[in-house]
């Protein structure tokens, strides 16, 4: 489904965002990057859509190169792969129905989606994706109307219409409370199970990507340091990611004293 070979990103001022990244993520899995800001995890993520172009290396989706691709082709293959964000990328003047449906766009042409043109099977496509995630009643509601987890569901709605293969979720919980993390959460572990659609989360918290993933991946610096099953997430593994000793009793990064 998803084969980094050899990534690696460079900016500008010479930092290395990512370092020789060599992964391969099957279809249907569920996988929690983890590390410290500045690890690496968003860059890698927007790496896999070419929202950020790499220096190095390949990466391909379904075994055609997101790298090299161009035009028509770059089109295609994007619209397999839908894009959660921590700030849920709404536009917030307009309708949940019509959020949604933008994850059609890529589906017709500039000027039908301009005009609003969307087909019946694309508005039942919309209101079936609200549904599964149990925010129907608020089609017709304006986006910036809606509390953050709304927010938040909204968007997961707007990747189910794209009927992607592949879901990006960029921290998608950071800026919500702990119930709503736990609704957003099992909204996409269902989503992954029922429809088989690969999922990568950027997580913060440890217990999320316990709880979640079936896959862990630990980057520092760049580069992977840990990549396994839950099972083998240990606390040592986690002090190893992030540098720090693993308090056991809250599963929270103790911090250095100084």
């Amino acid at each position: 489904m998803i084969e980094l070979r050899n990534v690696t990103k460079t900016y500008p001022n010479g930092t290395k965002g990512l370092n020789q990244i060599n992964l391969t993520v099957e279809k249907g899995e569920f996988i929690a990057i983890v590390g410290l800001s500045g690890a690496g995890k968003s860059t890698l993520l927007r790496s896999i859509n070419r929202l950020h172009d790499i220096t190095n290396g390949e990466i391909l989706i379904d075994g055609k190169s997101i790298t090299t691709a161009k035009g028509k082709e770059l089109r295609m293959i994007r619209r397999d792969i839908g894009m959660i964000f921590q700030s849920f990328n709404l536009v917030k003047r307009t309708t949940v129905l019509r959020n949604v449906l933008a994850g059609r766009v890529g589906h017709h042409s500039v000027l039908r989606t301009l005009l609003g043109l969307f087909p019946k099977e694309d508005i039942d496509l919309a209101f079936e994706a609200l549904d599964r995630v149990n925010i129907v009643q608020k089609a017709y509601v304006r986006a910036d109307e809606l509390s953050g987890g709304q927010q938040q569901r909204v968007a997961i709605a707007r990747v189910l219409s794209q009927k992607a293969k592949i879901i990006l979720a960029d921290e998608p919980v950071a800026s919500l409370d702990p119930l709503t993390t736990k609704q957003v959460m099992d909204d996409l572990k269902r989503i992954n199970m029922d429809l088989d659609i690969t999922t990568i989360v950027n997580l913060h918290s440890i217990d999320l990507a316990r709880q979640y993933a079936t896959r862990i991946i630990g980057l520092q610096g760049g580069e992977v340091v840990f990549d396994g099953p839950v099972s083998e997430a240990t606390d040592e593994r986690f002090a190893e990611i992030y540098g720090r000793p693993f308090h056991e009793e809250n599963h929270l990064l103790e911090e250095a004293v100084v």
